[in-house]
């Protein structure tokens, strides 16, 4: 199994079993070389978000508080509807970000699992034999696009994360696809 602290940033860490809850699908055939989960990298939490809501939410009753007093009391309601729109695309931005994918490999699979904000999964099985990773890059920006494909079908993984992360991920699994390729003891 890979080591998550030398060559896997922590938004695509290693685990035992990474879909135990899920359909079931897990490798039973053989152990696990390599597991992943990918997840959108959101930089602001909850504790963040309820203290940028409040100082923002103070902010505008503050502000319409005046505006009322000088007689300008339209303005309060959209000064609430500012309040209201930002909380708003806060809650869609955190939906999104359930969004994952879980990738497992073993010595005769690769199975990656695309899980959509609304839990809904799409899961593709390849064998690692026939496999290639294709890595796009390009030179200003870095990786730009990390695909797994066969013959007749192809995957795009990790299309959320920054360059940094795409190219150590795309390193880790071009190095666990090449441990399952070779030949067992």
């Amino acid at each position: 199994m890979t080591d998550s602290n030398e060559t896997v940033p922590a938004n695509h860490r290693d685990q035992e079993d990474p879909f135990a809850e899920g359909s079931g699908t897990a490798d039973e055939a053989g152990d696990i070389i390599f597991a992943a989960t990918l997840t959108p990298h959101r930089s602001l939490g909850t504790f963040g978000f309820s203290i940028l809501m409040g100082i923002f939410g103070l902010t505008c009753f503050i502000a319409g508080l005046m505006f009322y007093l000088v007689g300008a009391w339209p303005v309060v309601g959209f000064l609430g509807l500012d309040v209201l729109i930002l909380w708003l695309a806060f809650r869609l931005n955190y939906r999104a970000a359930r969004a994952c994918e879980l990738i497992s490999l073993s010595r005769d699979r690769l199975l990656i699992r695309k899980v959509k904000p609304n839990g809904r999964a799409d899961e593709v099985m390849f064998n690692p034999y026939w496999v290639r990773l294709e890595v796009t890059e390009i030179e200003d920006e870095g990786i730009a696009r990390i695909v797994v494909r066969t013959r007749d079908q192809s995957v795009s993984v990790g299309s959320f994360l920054n360059p940094e992360d795409r190219r150590s991920f795309a390193h880790a699994l071009r190095a666990a696809l090449a441990e399952a390729k070779s030949p067992g003891i």
